[in-house]
């Protein structure tokens, strides 16, 4: 791949977030253009260079072959709704255009309360027909988590599943024994060495899987086929041209029983595609494409990193995984 892709042209981005998530403010990464156009390379700045190489392995997947070919046309999109009060999130969740909202709980240790008003906000906001998740990231332990299920699910009127309310497998295999809300799967999967233990200690009755995380589509429809569970496909908080691994995936999968959480550009304050190719869902749904969308490149210039080192410091991140060979296969 070294002969196909010029990576000393790889262009970096910094794109201020609309609210704070995930504990940062700038979403920051690279994008790297190769034979069949463009890949992301965005792996959050805490991860390691063995962890990093599967963000890596997606953004050369899909900038050099390309994705397999679709089943359906569009995907389903569910809103997404962080830590916000109660007014943000009741207008997040009404001028989404989506049917499924994921509302972000478990923020803070105190966060029940605010929890509280920003679920019930959500459902009056779609009414009784919307389908209403939620994601703890791991967040309980699984007393706590099987107590919040109850009340966020009577504060939602109902919820369609939790995230990772805890952080083990096994904890979520218990958690799930004790409640009636279906439990998601994420972190447990994608960060774990053998995605069928999810699946073998029957600890999900949902897999969430990132395209980005998992190293590309083809990798990530293995681990769907090898889980053998309902899949929904998240995002990684990436921009239109990783995103589009994401919707690719979604496209692929045999069966998608769930909205996908893949219409996060709205947790950024721009993009680096233009109006015509940005992945913003429209009527809740969001078209398949049979290959990444080209950047801007006034958006590029516009969200180049104005802190030098930062540039310096992704330049460098990504000339070390190069040279250590870190693309899995």
């Amino acid at each position: 791949m070294k002969t196909m892709i010029d990576f000393g042209e790889a262009r970096t981005f910094a794109i201020p977030l609309t609210t704070r998530f995930r504990g940062i403010d700038v979403r920051e990464g690279m994008l790297v253009e190769g034979p069949a156009g463009w890949g992301e390379f965005s792996a959050f700045t805490e991860y390691d260079d063995a962890e990093s190489a599967s963000w890596l392995t997606a953004a050369l997947e899909a900038c050099t072959v390309g994705w397999p070919d679709p089943v359906r046309g569009r995907i389903p999109v569910n809103a997404i709704v962080p830590a916000v009060g109660p007014a943000e999130a009741h207008r997040l969740a009404a001028s989404s255009g989506c049917r499924t909202v994921k509302v972000k709980v478990a923020d803070s240790p105190s966060s029940l309360p605010a929890d509280i008003e920003r679920l019930e906000a959500v459902r009056d906001a779609l009414g009784p027909s919307g389908l209403v998740r939620c994601d703890a990231n791991g967040a309980w332990d699984v007393d706590t988590a099987v107590s919040m299920i109850g009340v966020l699910d009577r504060a939602a009127g109902g919820l369609e599943y939790v995230e990772q309310p805890c952080a083990s497998i096994e904890e979520l295999a218990l958690v799930r024994r004790r409640v009636d809300v279906r439990i998601a799967a994420d972190e447990s999967i994608r960060r774990a060495a053998d995605p069928l233990r999810v699946a073998v200690a029957e600890a999900a009755d949902v897999a969430v899987l990132k395209a980005t995380p998992l190293g590309g589509v083809r990798r990530a429809l293995r681990v769907a086929e090898a889980c053998g569970l309902p899949c929904v496909v998240s995002s990684a908080l990436e921009t239109s041209v990783g995103l589009a691994a994401g919707v690719a995936l979604a496209g692929a999968l045999p069966s998608l029983e769930f909205a996908c959480g893949l219409g996060t550009l709205s947790l950024l304050t721009s993009d680096l595609v233009g109006p015509a190719r940005s992945l913003r869902p429209v009527d809740g749904h969001l078209p398949v494409s049979p290959v990444p969308p080209t950047p801007d490149p006034a958006l590029l210039d516009r969200y180049a990193p104005t802190d030098p080192t930062r540039d310096t410091w992704w330049r460098d991140r990504l000339a070390r995984l190069v040279e250590q060979g870190r693309v899995l296969s």
